[in-house]
């Protein structure tokens, strides 16, 4: 019960990785306040919190609309006697419009994708973000994560998904600058692949993309369950040195090496910038996977330095 006492806030925990940040924030003894459109699977979710113990408040609360964001940060203030720990920024609502353009270039979609993957991923983020902060800075502490991915660096599904991961992880820097000093972290997080139900629906459907399942059915099978990232939360939280991490991206992967864990399955979590794992993802070399020791790492700055944008 680490976090018992505290107060956390996760959007879009309806399903996928935010009900599996729920689900691990309150069995450490959180009392969480979750978010999503629908009443009836907002509700089923917390059914499964409270079956593990855990207090959970569903709130119907669509992030793009800045009243329903409003009202949801009022109510935990009122509740709480304005007291916010955590909150985790996670609610997406562009994976079926994703799919639905695979293979598609920008000029060839409508233009209406950007707003499909953009106004809740990223600007509901950055107004859960200003509402949460104003409670943690007045009682001088908390810890604001937003979820990205490595489409922040390279090129990855489509033009807007990567503007804007590359903006959720620029939110979670800047938003540290003038955060830091009032004793309030805030960082990106990256999860690997994760074995999500809309994943997982789009990759088993008959009627699935070729490209989907070429490029990604291997490597979602043996992906993050959705409860992992929620594990890593709860390290960060009682981190004594969350601070210094402050601004920073962090990859589930790595967090899994710093605190020794393991999947909630007991699967050990791919480590991605693992030179034995991106070896054996390129044809040409994967022979040298099996020989290479696995403590030989890709340094952190080279995902910087393949952005090629300097």
């Amino acid at each position: 019960m680490a976090l018992s006492g505290w107060v956390c806030v996760v959007t879009g925990a309806s399903r996928g990785i935010g009900k599996g940040v729920a689900l691990q924030l309150s069995e450490a003894g959180a009392t969480v306040y979750i978010t999503g459109r629908q009443e009836d699977t907002l509700r089923q979710s917390a059914s499964e919190v409270e079956e593990r113990g855990g207090r959970c408040l569903p709130v119907v609360c669509d992030s793009t609309k800045e009243e329903d964001i409003k009202r949801l940060f009022e109510r935990v203030q009122k509740e709480q006697n304005g007291r916010l720990d955590v909150l985790v920024n996670n609610a997406y609502g562009g994976v079926n419009a994703i799919f639905e353009n695979m293979g598609k270039k920008f000029w060839e979609a409508d233009p209406s994708l950007w707003d499909a993957i953009n106004n809740t991923g990223l600007r509901g983020h950055y107004f859960c973000s200003v509402y949460a902060a104003r409670l943690m800075v007045s009682q001088g502490r908390g810890l604001i994560v937003v979820i990205s991915s490595l489409g922040g660096v390279r090129y990855f599904f489509n033009v807007p998904y990567g503007v804007g991961k590359a903006a959720c992880d620029r939110l979670a820097a800047d938003t540290a600058i003038e955060l830091r000093s009032r004793g309030v972290a805030s960082v990106s997080l990256w999860p690997g692949a994760v074995q999500t139900e809309l994943f997982h629906q789009h990759i088993s459907s008959p009627d699935a993309d070729p490209r989907v399942l070429y490029n990604f059915s291997d490597v979602f099978e043996n992906g993050e369950s959705t409860e992992f990232s929620g594990k890593c939360i709860v390290k960060l939280a009682k981190d004594k040195d969350l601070m210094s991490m402050t601004g920073q991206v962090l990859m589930t992967s790595d967090l899994a090496r710093r605190y020794g864990m393991n999947d909630v399955d007991g699967r050990s979590v791919a480590d991605y910038r693992s030179m034995k794992f991106l070896l054996s993802q390129l044809p040409y070399l994967s022979w040298l996977s099996p020989i290479t020791p696995p403590f030989l790492r890709l340094p952190r700055f080279v995902l910087s330095m393949a952005s090629g944008r300097f």
